[in-house]
């Protein structure tokens, strides 16, 4: 006779029930429960859960049952393995329902619904990898040496300290042409983008250029509420098409140059500087979204735009794809003839930006922390770049991957015939969460593509998506 559990202890409360006339392998059935709990806002992010003995014990299964069940949710980054032998619940989603879908929305990452196996969603950085030590010791530091004048209101640049520390690693590492009264610091790229845009508006601004495809919801959202015109400037394999931008009677335009979000291509040394004429020409604004810029595998370094015309472009970047999104760290590297309305808009905005989260980050970068974690990342993401790129030569292999050399995510384009609103749906059927590049179209046109964000899925649940993936187009295929 066939029984179901659901034990105290432990197993009550992770809510695992076993059902073992299923025929479900009951490893399967932990993992369900578990995962199912994670998305529901049960088990919260950083939630300890039991030892793998202890939860066996009180199911009734071996230990080595459990194990598995753990090491296939570390795998998918759903759970993450502490030292010390426990483990803990690394990623927390609220329910499907609460998710509105990416085109109306300021939020980027992909939510998981109900049923997600594997879920490739993009704009998410693996948290896990946190430098929580470092960081730590950085804190320290900042309450217990700095003046007591720095707790109070500051004017709406940020602290000084984070100025002259940014300066200096922007200069060395991105080629930038910062110095430190022109940078204010903000809440994210979102809040950036959106004090500029104020500003913009304040001066008269009619019309603002995205890049077409473009994740910019941000500046999308922002600037129609702000009454400007919002025109899309087509993308090819190398960035913005500058001929399009020419005529497309801006104000300003917002650049993903370094690694175009999501096509991956390079703006080219000429295009770039026909960008900047266009600036000159103008007396049009350059925002440049450096937004992952630090993660490169199989390049060379490709210098900011704003190194070559500081009082054209504004250079926006921010802490969320390096360190964590949770600590809402951004900064702008503004012109100086803009930089007292940016600074008099974010305190409209705030009053400022956390003051000892700044200087924690100040201090972190100054002792070359920064530095080491990004050194740690990348191997780190390139391993899981390569395992998508090895399971999609694999199993479908007359997709085209682009965008590869940078970044944490792939765009790979579909052949003609497969139709990108149907291949997702499919996949979703087989429990793969995935985006097509459809949603993030201005015009609304372009060939199919999916998006392969890989930045917190282990290089098992990689294979497995992209296996999921194959067997839903070959079962379209059939049809």
């Amino acid at each position: 006779m066939g029984r179901s559990r659901a034990r105290s202890g432990p197993a009550e409360d992770l809510l695992i029930e076993l059902d073992r006339d299923a025929g479900v392998p009951l490893h399967r059935q932990i993992e369900a429960s578990i995962r199912a709990g994670i998305r529901a806002g049960r088990l919260r992010a950083g939630a300890s859960l039991p030892p793998t003995r202890t939860l066996a014990t009180g199911l009734g299964v071996s230990r080595g049952v459990v194990v598995e069940a753990y090491q296939q949710l570390v795998a998918e980054g759903y759970l993450a393995s502490r030292p010390g032998g426990y483990t803990q619940v690394a990623a927390s989603m609220p329910p499907a329902a609460a998710s509105a879908g990416p085109v109306a929305s300021v939020v980027r990452p992909v939510v998981r619904g109900a049923g997600v196996r594997v879920d490739f969603g993009y704009g998410r950085t693996d948290v896990s990898r946190f430098p929580r030590a470092a960081w730590l010791r950085s804190v320290r530091t900042v309450l217990t040496t700095t003046p007591n004048e720095r707790f109070a209101y500051l004017d709406g640049r940020g602290v000084p300290e984070l100025h002259d520390a940014l300066c200096d690693y922007l200069n060395r590492v991105r080629g930038t042409s910062a110095v430190p009264g022109n940078m204010v610091i903000c809440s994210g790229y979102g809040q950036g983008i959106s004090l500029l845009i104020q500003v913009l508006v304040r001066r008269g601004a009619r019309r603002i250029a995205l890049e077409d495809p473009s994740s910019n919801d941000d500046a999308r959202v922002v600037a129609g509420a702000a009454g400007l015109d919002v025109v899309g400037i087509p993308v090819g394999r190398d960035g913005v098409r500058v001929d399009a931008l020419r005529r497309a009677d801006a104000d300003a335009v917002v650049l993903t140059p370094s690694h175009q979000w999501p096509t991956g291509g390079v703006l080219s040394a000429a295009a770039r500087a026909e960008v900047i004429d266009w600036a000159r020409r103008r007396g049009a604004l350059v925002v440049e979204d450096d937004y992952d810029a630090e993660y490169r595998y199989d390049r060379s370094p490709v210098g900011a735009m704003q190194g070559l015309a500081p009082d054209h472009v504004v250079y926006c970047g921010t802490a969320s794809k390096t360190l964590a999104p949770g600590l809402r760290l951004g900064w702008l590297v503004v012109p100086p003839r803009l930089v007292s309305e940016v600074a008099a808009a974010k305190v409209l905005a705030d009053r400022g930006s956390p003051v000892i989260d700044q200087l924690a980050f100040a201090d972190f970068l100054a002792r070359g922390e920064f530095d080491r974690h990004l050194r740690r990342m990348r191997p780190v993401y390139r391993r899981r770049r390569d395992a998508l790129l090895d399971a999609l030569r694999t199993h479908l292999p007359d997709l085209e991957p682009a965008g590869i050399a940078a970044g944490q995510h792939v765009v790979a384009w579909l052949p003609p015939g497969l139709d990108e609103t149907e291949v997702v749906a499919a996949a979703a059927r087989h429990g793969l969460g995935i985006h097509g590049v459809g949603p993030y179209r201005i015009a609304g046109t372009g060939p199919g593509g999916l998006i392969f964000g890989y930045a917190i899925l282990g290089e098992t649940a990689i294979a497995e998506g992209v296996a999921l993936l194959a067997t839903a187009i070959r079962e379209m295929r059939r049809v």
